[in-house]
């Protein structure tokens, strides 16, 4: 719905030491953003640098109306002076433009202009232009999740708009009546794209007039006083009316896009001339003057003030240290939770045996009722009496309500970038999603994966998505193409996320615990053809808990090792006993369990006992992560082997939807017959 903006802020009613902080706020942001290149000159860093000149009504008012200790902000790139207005110093800001290792934001590690003060919940926000849009909108459903007063702003640019996850973002944002406001700052450009080739409408907000439950406010984002006043009824209504507000400032870019940019290879003379002209900064100054609320004196004083403290923090800033070499491997992965009620990751195989899914699920209600502030979210996982697809969460919406349980739109990169901010409320939440009904559907979401994966590096350590992805993957069950694919060698090369496949029942449940328990992300993939697979049932203990990095002998053997996870465990264990009773020869079948991270000295001891080496994995030969396995025994083991490291999978295509095709295709016991026997006969 389009409302008018109820008028609070303007020259008349405004005290004059507010328009005096606004004015040396201005001041201050516009020397630092014309200093700003000259580091880069002086080849002394800021070699990113988005110049905010033509911005800074609309981000005063963005810095200005954040509420320290309730709200969360998200800024985008281009906002140095929104920082600088909701608190940052000079000093900090230069830290960040210099890459110094006191950076506040990243310690150095992320780019320069993504400014950041994570204690005061104003984020380090990606370089992945928009994404920030879904943590906002996480962090909000978090906000009314716990009754907090408070809102989440998230900023970005208007071309930014036009990628998928922000309208993923809005769409959930107003369907669920979250206190988020996305503030576009409109200057016409997306680097050099004029926005007529991001939207057909004139005002990218406009694209949004039928969505419910959510306001749209324009504004003039270079005057101080309409930003301000938009911006403070957005924050009002967002939090009175608990619903998403759209703030669209109209902007204009004075100087490039960034200072690799010539923006003189796309604009005239006539149009540099027109946005110089429109300068906020200069209309501030001649409204201040206009209307006698601030001498000239006075401005020239607080010019000279700004030249000062930017002096001050540039000479603090040039004698902070730089970042260590050797600090590089810290903050890559939280520390795990430390599984210790059973080290070796077994225990006593008396009992009942149960289900792989039954492991799962009664797991999963377990470490619900465990901490309270553990959630779930997914596709199609909690409607009346079903439980996904799979019914893995069977039961759970009814014992602990959808306020904990709930479904997710068909939105992949909306399922996980909201866990993302989400998780950013409390560092005691706990988040599970079904990342996707079946992996081959989860590429949607590889945006926030790799957004993810290195939030924790990137921030120096200061925030983690403390969040476990679920995911139904391999085949074996008739799916064909996007129900039968692996992809934990898509996500192997991710530093700064766990990736487990179990493959029997203990181990679903004792690994699913360990990662609900752990800070940071974990892939947990499960083999949905094990789900209710016979071979995969085995006695789970109530509190079992499997460590990361282990891997499990689950046959003994000295003649040959099979290093293999998932479906395949099973039929290697098929083949081992096959060929123990033809002629008596001892496969050793390694079940690594663990994929990130791996247990290299569990596979070394293994190899250097046999002496030869199988790798079996349901995934292709081709790039499959049993060439990482094969690296590792050439690298490290190779003067043990007595024959070369032989490899079996899937044939290097797609998995067909026919039982015959995807016979041909996926690797089983007979493919691992007939490798082993190789082995065993070189």
């Amino acid at each position: 719905m389009l409302m008018k903006v109820a008028k609070k802020y303007t020259t008349k009613n405004t005290d004059k030491n507010t328009l005096k902080t606004w004015y040396s706020l201005l001041v201050l942001g516009r020397k630092l953003d014309e200093r700003a290149p000259n580091y880069l000159k002086q080849a002394i860093g800021w070699s990113y640098h988005a110049p905010c000149a033509g911005h800074d009504a609309i981000q005063l008012a963005i810095g200005q109306v954040f509420t320290l200790g309730e709200d969360h902000l998200f800024p985008y790139y281009r906002d140095l002076q929104t920082c600088l207005s909701a608190g940052l110093t000079a000093e900090e800001i230069i830290l960040n433009g210099i890459s110094k290792g006191t950076d506040l934001a990243s310690g150095g590690r992320h780019m320069s202009n993504h400014f950041a003060k994570p204690e005061w919940n104003i984020h380090n926000v990606s370089s992945c232009t928009g994404n920030h849009v879904l943590h906002a909108v996480g962090v909000a459903r978090a906000m009314k999740k716990y009754g907090h007063n408070g809102v989440a702003i998230s900023s970005q640019g208007e071309s930014s708009v036009s990628e998928g996850y922000c309208y993923e973002a809005i769409n959930g944002a107003s369907r669920e009546k979250l206190p988020v406001i996305f503030v576009f700052q409109d200057n016409g450009y997306g680097i050099s794209v004029p926005k007529s080739d991001q939207t057909a409408n004139e005002f990218v907000a406009d694209n949004f007039t039928g969505f419910k439950n959510l306001r749209i406010i324009h504004c003039d984002g270079k005057d101080v006083f309409d930003s301000m006043n938009a911006m403070a009824e957005a924050r009002k209504h967002a939090i009175e009316k608990e619903e998403p507000v759209i703030v669209h400032a109209r902007c204009v870019r004075i100087h490039s896009h960034s200072n690799s940019d010539k923006h003189e290879l796309y604009r005239d003379e006539k149009e540099l001339a027109d946005a110089l002209a429109q300068d906020p900064l200069k209309a501030f100054e001649e409204a201040m003057t206009k209307n006698k609320l601030l001498t000239k004196k006075e401005m020239e004083e607080v010019e000279a003030e700004a030249k000062k403290m930017v002096l001050d923090a540039h000479k603090a800033a040039m004698g902070a240290p730089n970042p260590d070499p050797e600090s590089i491997y810290d903050f890559v992965i939280p520390e795990a939770y430390e599984a210790s009620k059973y080290p070796e990751g077994t225990h006593n195989e008396s009992g009942e045996e149960i289900k792989f899914i039954d492991a799962l699920n009664s797991t999963l209600k377990a470490e619900f009722r465990h901490n309270p502030d553990t959630y779930i979210w997914g596709q199609d996982m909690a409607n009346k009496d079903k439980g996904g697809i799979f019914n893995v969460s069977k039961g759970m919406q009814q014992e602990f309500g959808i306020e904990r349980v709930f479904n997710g739109p068909i939105a992949e990169d909306y399922i996980l970038g909201t866990a993302n901010g989400f998780s950013r409320f409390r560092d005691d939440i706990r988040v599970v999603v079904e990342g996707a009904e079946f992996a081959d559907y989860f590429w949607p979401a590889m945006e926030q994966m790799v957004e993810t994966s290195h939030d924790y590096w990137r921030s120096n350590g200061a925030f983690s998505p403390n969040v476990t992805i679920r995911i139904a993957s391999g085949g074996y069950i008739g799916g064909g193409l996007y129900h039968s694919q692996n992809i934990e060698a898509s996500l192997a090369p991710l530093p700064g996320i766990r990736i487990v496949v179990p493959a029997f029942a203990d181990d679903a449940a004792g690994l699913l615990r360990t990662c609900m328990r752990s800070k940071g992300p974990s892939v947990f993939l499960e083999p949905k053809a094990l789900y209710n697979a016979k071979q995969a049932m085995t006695v789970v203990p109530e509190d079992f808990e499997v460590p990361f990095g282990k891997c499990r002998v689950r046959r003994e053997g000295s003649d040959l090792t099979i290093l293999t996870y998932g479906n395949t465990v099973h039929h290697s264990l098929e083949a081992a006993e096959q060929i123990a009773n033809e002629d008596g020869s001892q496969i050793e079948v390694v079940d690594l369990r663990s994929i990130s991270p791996l247990d290299e000295e569990g596979i070394l001891a293994s190899v250097k006992k046999t002496n030869r080496c199988l790798v079996v994995h349901e995934d292709k030969v081709f790039a499959g992560f049993g060439g990482e396995l094969v690296a590792l025994i050439n690298e490290k083991a190779f003067e043990f082997l007595d024959a070369p490291v032989k490899r079996v999978g899937s044939t290097f295509t797609p998995v067909g939807f026919n039982r015959i095709l995807e016979k041909a295709i996926l690797p089983n016991k007979d493919s691992v017959l007939s490798a082993a026997r190789d082995m065993l006969a070189y």
